[in-house]
């Protein structure tokens, strides 16, 4: 191992990982936000937006991201009307398509977690909200969302760091991201062990702080599951000191 070159392929690398953040945070944040509305689609009494939903599911699960991706970023351009629609100012960027299909696959996947996650909610806690004459969207935003997410965040990150790591898929659309860099350095160096190592201890890192910043929020979201923290009177004995008058 040449440690000067690991240095420096470090340097290099390093320029690249606001980008695959970005790619990665973009996505999913629209696709927890797509998640729960197939999520939502799949518990509706709506016969056509529940087997839409199916559908959706089905065919993303089932495909491979980069094909997803290939068929985005070139399959789109063929077709006249998406490049006289408005929204080929982004469907020609890269990063656009990167993000489209990143989107779409966590939403797939993510949704089936926030679906379980809505399922895992007692029933007494409805039961108790339409009690008290809470309205139906004030149960969802009061009760079944926060108590679904409660349940769901494990799972979800866990499709999190996935998506992290689907990032790298981003290199072969041309996005300079981690992979892509890495790529680069290797096509001009012929060293690929001691880049990818680089590039390896790099997603490492990211999905370990991703991790640690999970576990403080389900802490935050769990206080019922906290030790109490003791009183500093609790230890003292409340027994009659011998000898007090009675």
């Amino acid at each position: 191992m040449d440690w000067q070159f690991l240095f420096e392929t470090f340097l290099s690398l390093m320029s690249a990982i606001p980008l695959s953040l970005e790619l990665a945070a973009t996505s999913i944040i629209l696709g927890a936000i797509l998640a729960l509305a197939l999520a939502l689609c799949r518990l509706s009494a709506i016969t056509a937006l529940d087997w839409f939903a199916r559908s959706y599911v089905f065919i993303v699960r089932g495909t491979p991201l980069l094909v997803q991706i290939f068929l985005i970023y070139y399959g789109l351009g063929q077709f006249p009307a998406v490049r006289h629609s408005l929204f080929w100012p982004f469907l020609r960027e890269p990063y656009w398509c990167a993000v489209l299909a990143l989107t779409m696959n966590t939403a797939a996947y993510g949704s089936e977690i926030i679906r379980g996650g809505l399922l895992s909610v007692p029933f007494g806690q409805i039961e108790a909200a339409r009690a008290c004459g809470m309205p139906r969207l004030m149960q969802f935003r009061r009760i079944l969302l926060p108590l679904a997410i409660r349940q769901a965040l494990p799972g979800y990150s866990n499709e999190m760091i996935s998506m992290v790591k689907a990032t790298s898929l981003a290199s072969i659309i041309t996005l300079m991201e981690v992979t892509g860099v890495a790529a680069k350095i290797i096509s001009e160096t012929y060293r690929a062990i001691e880049v990818f190592v680089v590039a390896g201890a790099i997603y490492l890192a990211i999905n370990f702080l991703l991790t640690r910043l999970v576990h403080l929020l389900e802490y935050w979201l769990s206080p019922h599951l906290r030790q109490p923290v003791p009183h500093p009177q609790a230890g003292l004995s409340t027994a009659p000191i011998e000898g007090d008058a009675r």
